[in-house]
């Protein structure tokens, strides 16, 4: 990986994490978008695990007191079960297939019948939605669309959300490190000079995102928080489909 490559990576991964920080969401999105552009995918897996793994695990540091432990743990065990199914199949999807599922996802969730809407303060939802976003995050990188309808269906603050989120999503691209960094046939290999850079640049941008947190109303804060998934998963919807009818023709 070229100099030049690693700054535009750090810099992307600080502004992704600071987005990241304010929302809990949309930052992992960009950054696995940005990764795919450049490296093949178990690597670029493999790298945005790292960035976000140091991103929510510092975001879960900053507010640890908001955090709802039981819906964490509800979420978790759904994690667990679907991540041991996978691993026996050990998929790695191509670039577009990647691409679709992280564009289509959002909209995906927006169809779930109301009556089937999330309440993170159940167990049942925990654990289903937990199994969901396992599959998603091992298939595309990223599980944010569904994982903040899970969280955003209940009554958590914004404070809540943010926090949970980020205890969730320690282990789950945990998991997803796991399985594209030794558990796939085509294992990825991390540069570690570049892994250290990514988890410095995600603590950088995710201590500056606090103070825009602690000024939003949780009115704004679900606003944008919708606006801005459904911005970039066009994005995506449109390139994802653009090279997957490219590799066809």
């Amino acid at each position: 990986m070229s100099a030049t490559l690693m700054l535009a990576l750090v810099v992307t991964m600080i502004g992704t994490s600071f987005l990241s920080g304010i929302f809990g969401m949309a930052g992992g999105m960009i950054l696995m978008g940005v990764l795919l552009a450049f490296l093949p995918v178990p690597e670029t897996m493999a790298l945005h695990a790292v960035t976000q793994m140091a991103s929510n695990g510092w975001r879960g540091l900053l507010w640890w007191r908001h955090i709802q432990w039981r819906a964490a743990a509800a979420f978790l065990i759904g994690c667990a079960v679907a991540f041991a199914i996978w691993t026996l199949w050990r998929y790695v999807p191509s670039k577009p297939v990647a691409l679709i599922l992280l564009g289509v996802s959002p909209f995906l969730v927006r169809l779930v019948p109301a009556k089937f809407k999330p309440d993170p303060e159940r167990l049942l939802h925990g654990v289903l939605y937990g199994s969901a976003c396992m599959t998603l995050m091992l298939l595309a990188g990223v599980s944010g669309p569904l994982i903040d309808t899970y969280f955003l269906g209940g009554k958590f603050e914004r404070r809540q959300i943010v926090a949970t989120k980020a205890v969730c999503q320690i282990f789950s691209h945990g998991a997803k490190f796991a399985y594209f960094g030794g558990l796939v046939d085509q294992a990825a290999s991390l540069d570690p000079f570049m892994g250290a850079l990514a988890v410095a640049a995600s603590m950088v941008g995710t201590s500056a995102a606090r103070p825009i947190l602690d000024r939003l109303t949780d009115t704004q804060y679900r606003t944008w928080a919708t606006r801005i998934i459904t911005a970039i998963a066009l994005v995506y919807l449109v390139q994802g489909s653009y090279l997957l009818l490219s590799w066809k023709t």
